[in-house]
């Protein structure tokens, strides 16, 4: 990415950070914040606990310890600003997306090695905070390729450009030069379901001492998990839709330097995934004669995967200034299908259906991103510290494909639970992004820094944009710090919002989705899509009291203006009228009102308020061994300053979409816990807090059932989730641990009768809360060579 090329992995290649990270391993320093960091910066000597901005720093070793076969829920226990949906429904069931300070996933910007990383081309489409995202999924970078991950909780678009408005999450990869390390889970639900393996390999080695060359293979499997209740129509349990989708992903990746002379370094990392799944959808009574399935069926969604991405560059040191040029080609594709299934049209019509449609719709998107850049410190005299200037420019390539599916899928009615594309609605679109920034930052007195950051962008579909911040930080001893941040950022409308098409289908009704510039889409009063705009302030502080215990306080302020979200949201046979001039056909027996047709738009002006507290101690123990503790806490608060109006004088969002936004993530998380070493034992306890988080629950039976204006409030009060784990250092090579998440097998509230859909759904999947899987055990092999 522009404006980290110069810094990419500093602890790994600049000799002098090379040096800092490498004294910091050997001594085992307790606080992984002690090491250099790459992300928000451009200082390569700045570390977490010396920064401006609140980083926090996740080592592999953290990630291992939670059990977790995945990036993301491994994350989700560490990171208490962090959340995740539950579930996703239909297309984005097995997307892993990942959510900072009560924000979407298209608000937080992820980088690989500080390089951009593209995002999935399948776009969320069911209902609940991360719906209409398209986010990066993270779970396709293997998790056994991790070194160490870096949050910046702070707005950075001026740094890093779009998207980058609630934070960034940057995934440093290993650059080992020697050995092997091997890690196998396996595990599953209290329930009984839901086994999942999870196995993963590294091998570094050495570039005739002129370089380092890191590769990783990952393989994983998770079965499907069902937590629904007796279906109202059958009176039995037949439906599998609550829970997680089966899948298998393969991924693979490399990461290397190499010195080619002492001034020159080529650099290369590249990661492969492929992901085949199986999601669940509402069983299908057989009501409709003729048809295949006389005793019913349950149709699955089905999604083939592959997502790459290869960055290759130069970077090098010339007349005492670092320079860095790379290039990074990045897409994902996908091929959505059907099966167990069934198209009552093809059947009136043919007399006969595919029970299997290998393709209802392709997805593919493609990122081309060229970055240079240029770093020099200046001496001053007037300064305390030397001035670091960067300045550099990039150019981005996005493309974005819709493609249509086969005949029979797109056909009339289309297949239950799905509707496929048709070539009416297949759609493909690109645009150029073009940018330049530059960076200042220094020591003004020997206690206080302050770093500079401005950056110009030019979109060809939503024009230009100027972005700045500025950070600041005295240290007023060795005890006491204040720290703080003016920004402003952006985030341009993604590809997929700009021209999606879609429509799902449900035992009684069904969700579609206009391209907002489509005349369909026109006629219920859609206007063209605008960036998102935002002001970010955070003030803080660093405490360092006592020995071994550090503390740190930062409270922020994020208002986001245009926010782009899915809105205009109609239902009954406005909806219908609009859908079938759209060009989706609708099966006979839906619950009119229960049709809904919608499309992106700049919905409302938002304000998000919220602060982050961190702190860690260690207890030496003498010979019992020493105690880490830690405590990370988030509070937040979204609330709504303007809702927008659409082209008809209509309020663009309703109570439910509103709730979204400002309840349906905890008001606030607390993690705290600590590790025990002792000789070959490592004891690990944590707690997790998920505070209230309130729904805005849809009525399904009586007067107002679907109704699309009135929704009943519902509060999931706040639940606690233990994890424990133990573990045993047999000898040098091999490592065993047995763990359990959520020990007490805590779970969400149920949601009275009358809100469970078709009676099955107990739980409101929507919350972004504890969950409602229950609790999990693993059991955990390392090796190391």
């Amino acid at each position: 990415m522009l404006g980290t090329t110069i810094l990419l992995g500093v602890n790994q290649f600049y000799p002098e950070g090379r040096a800092l990270a490498q004294a910091a391993h050997a001594a085992d320093l307790p606080a992984a914040d002690e090491q250099v960091i790459v992300t928000g910066t451009r200082d390569p000597h700045q570390t977490a606990r010396s920064s401006v901005s609140p980083i926090q720093v996740v080592t592999a070793k953290q990630l291992a310890a939670t059990g977790q076969s995945d990036i993301r829920d491994a994350l989700i226990q560490l990171a208490p600003s962090m959340t995740r949906s539950d579930m996703n429904i239909g297309n984005s069931n097995m997307t892993d997306a990942i959510s900072l300070r009560g924000l979407t996933p298209n608000q937080t910007l992820i980088l690989v090695n500080g390089k951009r990383r593209h995002t999935t081309a399948v776009l969320s489409t069911f209902q609940g905070p991360q719906q209409g995202t398209s986010p990066v999924d993270i779970d396709l970078i293997p998790v056994s390729a991790v070194d160490h991950v870096e949050i910046l909780q702070d707005g950075a678009a001026a740094q890093y450009g779009s998207d980058a408005i609630a934070g960034v999450v940057n995934i440093i990869l290993k650059h080992d030069t020697r050995g092997i390390q091997a890690q196998a889970i396996n595990g599953g639900y209290y329930a009984g379901d839901g086994f999942t393996s999870g196995e993963s390999i590294n091998w570094g080695t050495s570039l005739a001492d002129r370089g380092f060359f890191d590769l990783n293979a990952e393989f994983k499997y998770m079965d499907h998990t069902a937590r629904d209740g007796v279906d109202n129509r059958t009176g039995v349990k037949d439906n599998f839709v609550l829970g997680n989708p089966r899948q298998m992903r393969e991924t693979i990746g490399y990461n290397m330097g190499y010195h080619i002379t002492p001034g020159i370094e080529l650099y290369s990392f590249s990661t492969f995934g492929h992901r085949d799944g199986e999601s669940m959808q509402y069983y299908r009574p057989s009501t409709v004669m003729p048809s295949m399935y006389p005793y019913g069926f349950s149709p699955q969604i089905t999604l083939g995967e592959n997502d790459y991405s290869v960055t290759v560059g130069f970077r090098g040191t010339k007349f005492d200034w670092d320079w860095d040029v790379s290039m990074t080609y990045g897409g994902d594709s996908a091929t959505i299908g059907m099966l167990n299934t069934e198209n009552p049209s093809l059947i009136a019509d043919f007399g006969s259906s595919p029970a299997r449609f290998n393709k209802m719709m392709t997805l593919s998107n493609t990122q081309w991103t060229t970055d240079a850049g240029l770093r020099h410190a200046f001496h001053v005299p007037l300064l305390a510290a030397p001035l670091n200037f960067a300045i550099g420019a990039q150019y981005r390539y996005d493309s974005y494909h819709i493609g249509a599916g086969e005949f029979g899928a797109w056909y009339g009615a289309g297949p239950a639970a799905d509707h496929g594309l048709s070539p009416q609605n297949a759609s493909d679109s690109n645009r150029d992004v073009t940018a330049g920034y530059i960076d200042l930052s220094t020591q003004l007195l020997p206690k206080w820094q302050i770093d500079l950051a401005g950056r110009f962008e030019h979109y060809t579909d939503a024009g230009d944009t100027k972005t700045g911040k500025v950070s600041s930080r005295y240290d007023f001893n060795k005890y006491f710090s204040l720290r703080g941040t003016i920004s402003n950022g952006f985030r341009a409308p993604t590809l997929a919002e700009e021209n999606w098409s879609s429509l799902a289908v449900s035992p009684t009704g069904a969700s579609g989705f206009l391209p907002v510039n489509s005349v369909a889409a026109r006629q219920l009063g859609a206007r063209p899509l605008k960036p998102e705009r935002s002001t970010s302030f955070s003030a803080g502080f660093v405490l360092n009291p006592i020995r071994n215990l550090h503390i740190t306080f930062d409270a922020y302020q994020i208002t986001l203006k245009d926010r782009i979200m899915v809105g205009g949201v109609y239902n009954g046979q406005t909806a219908i009228d609009a859908l079938n001039a759209g060009g989706f056909g609708l099966p006979p027996g839906l619950v009119a009102s229960a049709v809904k047709a919608q499309y992106f738009s700049n919905v409302a002006n938002t304000r998000t308020r919220g602060m982050d507290i961190t702190a860690s101690y260690r207890t030496d123990l003498g010979r019992y061994g020493a105690v880490d503790w830690d405590l990370a806490a988030n509070f937040n608060q979204t609330d709504i300053l303007k809702i927008n109006k659409d082209g008809t004088g209509k309020d663009l969002i309703n109570a439910q979409t509103q709730g979204y936004i400002t309840s349906y993530t905890p008001r606030n998380k607390l993690i705290f816990g600590g590790n025990w070493h002792v000789g070959k034992w490592d004891f690990t306890a944590h707690e997790i807090r998920y505070g209230r988080a309130t729904s805005q629950l849809e009525y399904y039976v009586g007067p107002l059932a679907y109704s699309n204006t009135q929704f009943m409030r519902y509060v999931d009060s706040p639940r606690f989730q233990t994890n424990l784990m133990i573990a045993y250092q047999i000898n040098p090579q091999w490592r065993v641990a047995l763990g359990a998440n959520n020990v007490g097998n805590e779970k969400q509230r149920k949601i009275p009768k009358d809100f469970r859909y078709i009676g099955t759904a107990m739980y409101d999947y929507d919350i972004q809360q504890i969950g409602f899987n229950g609790g999990y055990y693993y059991f955990q092999v390392n090796l190391k060579l």
